[in-house]
């Protein structure tokens, strides 16, 4: 098939590329003006920012995909303009989803698959939580609700359009060029003590190796399934296991604990949120209706060691 990647110098991106024309893929790359020096090897490089709603028509127009796959965020800014990295995220999600979809319809593409996130749901009910939980929107962070209902708004239009849509749910990716990479931002503050664990770190995270975010993104350009899925490895878990874990495998001193009460100030309502309260995601939709299943079951082998 013709495929076309949006967002292909990402962490996800990048190798889904080479991985989709391993499997006999004709890719077409999808790169911003400047970026082209970033592209992987791909059939055909097309360059247009999907905020600009003209150059992306043309771009995709040229491109001409049976399939479009979404991996667009602007996360790259985050060490040095973090605002502006989730304000321009936002922007992808809603207006460069709005344009992405437009243009791929006028392409005569068949077929949308989009990334999302795993840990967007309102911390209420089950521990780990399918993918018809409430999204956070209401979240008392103005920051995260605004981020969460970017995500909502990904996820309305592009299964209500006219194209077969697939969502896919990343949990918290791990592996080369992620934050929990061992050079990666997320990484060095445990590595140096600076990530505490607030009260019980009774806060779940789901994990998921980069390799197993390709492979779902590949299964579900080849599947006919279409919905929302959440894309995490087999064992979602308390930070009070994952964090200290992290420490060990980075030769990092044990993270102190702090009061859960300290730990927004601290640490920020986001982060504090994931390790006090988030709920965790469950992976069997996917199973069952992409045929997928992660490679790297639990991040208990592999956290940190790349």
């Amino acid at each position: 098939m013709r495929v076309l990647v949006a967002g292909a110098t990402g962490v996800v991106g990048h190798p889904l590329v080479g991985a989709l024309r391993a499997r006999g893929h004709e890719v077409s790359a999808l790169v911003r003006q400047g970026a082209q020096g970033r592209a992987p090897e791909a059939d055909e490089v097309v360059v247009a920012d999907a905020l600009d709603r003209e150059a992306l028509l043309s771009a995709v127009s040229a491109a001409r995909p049976e399939v479009v796959v979404h991996q667009m965020s602007a996360l790259r800014l985050l060490g040095d303009d973090p605002p502006e990295a989730f304000a321009r995220t936002a922007r992808l999600r809603t207006e460069g989803t709005a344009h992405l979809i437009e243009a791929a319809r006028a392409a005569g593409a068949r077929r949308l698959v989009a990334q999302s996130i795993a840990f967007a749901a309102a911390p209420a009910g089950e521990p780990v939580l399918d993918e018809d939980s409430p999204l956070y929107v209401d979240a008392p962070d103005p920051g995260w609700a605004s981020t969460v209902r970017a995500v909502a708004e990904l996820e309305r239009l592009v299964t209500s359009s006219d194209l077969a849509g697939v969502v896919l749910r990343y949990g918290t990716l791990y592996g080369p060029h992620t934050a929990y990479a061992r050079t990666g931002s997320a990484a060095q503050f445990v590595a140096a003590g600076q990530l505490p664990l607030p009260g019980g770190g009774a806060g779940i995270m789901s994990f998921l190796h980069v390799e197993d975010a390709v492979g779902a993104a590949v299964a579900a350009v080849e599947s006919d399934a279409t919905g929302v899925f959440h894309v995490t490895d087999d064992d979602p878990a308390p930070a009070a296991q994952w964090l200290p874990h992290l420490a060990r495998v980075l030769a990092g001193p044990s993270p102190r604990t702090i009061p859960a009460a300290l730990a927004p100030r601290l640490l920020g309502w986001f982060m504090a949120h994931q390790l006090t309260s988030a709920h965790g995601a469950a992976n069997d939709r996917a199973r069952a209706a992409l045929g997928w299943k992660p490679t790297r079951p639990s991040w208990r082998d592999g956290l940190g060691q790349e």
